[in-house]
């Protein structure tokens, strides 16, 4: 199925973040401006978050001045301090506030988890800078969401120069029908985001807002040569140019998680892996390794989850549990005593991990992928360098 758009969702073990330059590219000149409305009580704070996040040469500032996000987002749900989910509408005293904010927006929960939002601005912008974009590039956007980036894209290059797409048909109604309130009439297209929308190829820019684990081959087919594809995979975001059938970059500086595209999975079963026997040898990474080697490990092991268990009493970490998608598992003691199951043997990569990099990861930007119509890879310094090979991606 196609992903979800990008939320930032702050958890136990996971946190969303943005930095790194914004290179902005060759001004563009190309402006839809939207239709005329009765009010429009939030200009003020538009041009004022505009203005927070962009100089004023940059091409995207007329956009975010004139986009109006309140149109795509008149609820969004947040936490409260007991981890509940409240909603907050025009109505609550703290909704424009945070609305024009420099905050992700979650829109949608499904069985509690977030599955829609409205990416943070700067993250957007930040991507938005990547893709290098000027006057008559065609871009496909994958994650329509609340329809707020399409909106950007199309007020920076026009209507008919912008499709994006999205798996939820729920989505795709709400977002057509809050563009064209705003003015706006990008195609939007309901189906798969992995296999593109080959009936408005080709397109010079891809822009993706949920993690990915591979460059699924239809966007490179899909994409002009020279085309520049900006996607999240694993816990950072990835900018490569289309070299004809094979597409090579390297990742921005800066962490983001996006949520993962959403695909069929087996829960993890720790309760039965506790009755297997333990592996003959100890543990030689820390349970901290997760951490410190965040970004590579969701490059090795793409999809995975882990908790921690801890003592009641001195809240120490007791205990790891660590899962991926495809039913592989391991259970890591502080005691390190390893149990593991499925397809993977899991807890060995993270060993692997971190004797390769004395427990310390290089920085995100030296790291990059390269895909062909054979195989794709993620390399340190040099695509000839140590790799680790991605997995495919496939479409339903």
């Amino acid at each position: 199925m196609q992903p979800r758009r990008a939320v930032a969702v702050r958890r136990h073990h996971q946190t969303a973040h943005r930095r790194g330059p914004r290179r902005p590219p060759a001004r563009s000149h190309h402006m839809t401006t939207p239709a005329p409305t009765a009010t429009d009580p939030a200009r003020g704070m538009r041009t004022a978050l505009a203005h927070q996040l962009t100089d004023p040469a940059d091409p995207w500032r007329p956009a975010l001045e004139q986009v109006p996000r309140h149109l795509f987002v008149p609820s969004f749900l947040e936490q409260d301090n007991n981890h509940r989910w409240r909603t907050v509408t025009a109505d609550t005293p703290d909704y424009w506030q945070t609305l024009y904010s420099d905050r992700a927006l979650t829109t949608q929960l499904t069985d509690g988890t977030p599955t829609s939002s409205s990416s943070q601005p700067s993250l957007m912008l930040d991507m938005l800078h990547a893709l290098d974009i000027t006057d008559g590039h065609r871009v496909l956007e994958i994650g329509t969401g609340t329809g707020y980036n399409a909106a950007l894209l199309a007020c920076r290059l026009g209507h008919d120069r912008v499709t994006t797409v999205d798996v939820d048909p729920d989505l795709t109604r709400t977002a057509a029908a809050r563009l064209a309130q705003a003015g706006y009439l990008p195609a939007v297209h309901t189906g798969d985001g992995a296999a593109g929308a080959p009936h408005r190829a080709p397109y010079d820019r891809i822009i993706a807002t949920c993690a990915m684990t591979s460059i699924p081959p239809a966007w490179i087919e899909q994409a002009t040569n020279q085309a520049i594809i900006v996607t999240p995979i694993g816990w950072g975001i990835a900018r490569l140019t289309v070299h004809h059938d094979r597409a090579e970059g390297r990742f921005l500086p800066g962490e983001a998680y996006f949520m993962p595209r959403r695909t069929p999975s087996t829960p993890p079963d720790f309760a039965a892996l506790h009755h297997t026997a333990p592996r003959p040898t100890p543990s030689t990474a820390p349970l901290g390794a997760l951490q410190t080697l965040r970004f590579p490990l969701s490059l090795t092991i793409p999809g995975h989850q882990w908790c921690t268990w801890t003592n009641d009493d001195t809240k120490a970490v007791k205990a790891l549990g660590l899962w991926t998608p495809d039913g592989s598992t391991a259970h890591i003691h502080a005691d390190g005593t390893v149990r593991q199951t499925g397809p993977r043997r899991l807890w060995n990569l993270v060993e692997e991990l971190h004797e390769q990099f004395s427990g310390t990861a290089p920085a995100r930007e030296e790291f990059g992928i390269t895909a062909t119509p054979h195989r794709q890879w993620a390399w340190l310094d040099d695509p000839h360098g140590p790799g680790w090979d991605l997995p495919s991606t496939t479409t339903t």
